[in-house]
């Protein structure tokens, strides 16, 4: 049997760090919206208890791939032990904010519980995900959602599913030690949804990321430089996740695609090139890309 599934990016809407918890880890407070911008994962049965995963990912050892410790995981839940085959098509940008990891063990556990017949629910792959990251549970919920905690407590949201301007720029941003950043914002208060909706929230990683990267300050500045005077643009430049990427929302994808040609005209004013940045438009998605095609039945 064979499964091909769709591993979908996210966005973080905004994103508020409310404190830090005794075991270390921060406790914030974010929104939640897949993309339809998405690696590709496809699984094959095997006869023996072997998991191989390909291709291989540059500078990761097979058994730190999220893919490979998802699938070893919930293996451990079969009570006959399956092997699988797995092919990653990687489309979504590492170290961007995006969730890409995150998102590739939550479809594995998902698109695994169906090609070996566990008949887990929702509730239950998503505890086993919590172990493998905090934005794993998001992804299995497989809706937009307003997250707390330290991202798994989850409450489901209905917003607008905008056009988005994306940029990638070619550096990457270490989560772990953002975290560490002592100029990082750790007190933001809790908001609620309609305080976003009126503009009353922000990302607390994009000042230290601006400080940090110049290329991304150079971006943000092009970006919001260009959407000011823009019809096309819906506010200014945010940040994903702990970035990199960088999203802008747009009127429609005619006015992304109008919006972009404006920015990359101002390139050589900001000190950019091809190789600093690249960009996609992409669709807002409140109900998970996951849950079509041979998942469709299980969202």
């Amino acid at each position: 049997m064979k499964l091909t599934v769709n591993a979908p990016g996210k966005l973080n809407l905004f994103l508020h760090i409310t404190g830090r918890r005794t075991d270390g880890y921060h406790t914030l407070q974010t929104l939640f919206q897949f993309v339809d911008y998405c690696d590709v994962l496809s699984f094959s049965s095997r006869s023996d208890a072997i998991i191989e995963v390909k291709p291989d990912i540059a500078g990761l050892q097979p058994e730190d791939n999220l893919i490979y410790r998802a699938a070893s995981l919930l293996q451990s839940h079969s009570r006959k032990p399956r092997g699988v085959d797995i092919q990653l098509q990687k489309q979504l940008p590492m170290g961007g904010g995006m969730g890409g990891g995150s998102s590739n063990a939550a479809s594995t556990l998902v698109a695994l519980n169906k090609l070996w017949q566990l008949g887990l629910n929702k509730v239950t792959l998503a505890k086993i995900g919590l172990s493998l990251g905090a934005d794993v549970p998001v992804f299995i919920h497989g809706h937009a959602a307003l997250a707390e905690g330290i991202g798994e407590v989850l409450q489901t949201v209905d917003i607008a599913e905008p056009w988005y301007l994306i940029a990638i720029p070619s550096c990457h941003a270490n989560t772990a030690e953002l975290f560490q950043e002592k100029q990082l914002t750790r007190d933001s208060k809790i908001i609620r949804i309609r305080d976003f909706l009126k503009g009353g929230s922000r990302n607390d990683f994009e000042p230290v990321l601006r400080k940090r990267f110049p290329l991304i300050d150079r971006c943000m500045q092009m970006i919001d430089c260009t959407a000011r005077d823009s019809h096309d643009a819906k506010g200014s430049a945010r940040v994903t996740g702990s970035g990199a990427c960088l999203f802008v929302e747009c009127e429609s994808e005619p006015g992304a695609n109008r919006l972009l040609l404006d920015i990359t005209r101002q390139m050589d004013r900001f000190q950019l090139t091809n190789q600093d940045v690249s960009w996609k438009i992409v669709k807002g998605c409140n109900h998970s890309p996951l849950y079509t095609g041979d998942l469709a039945s299980q969202g």
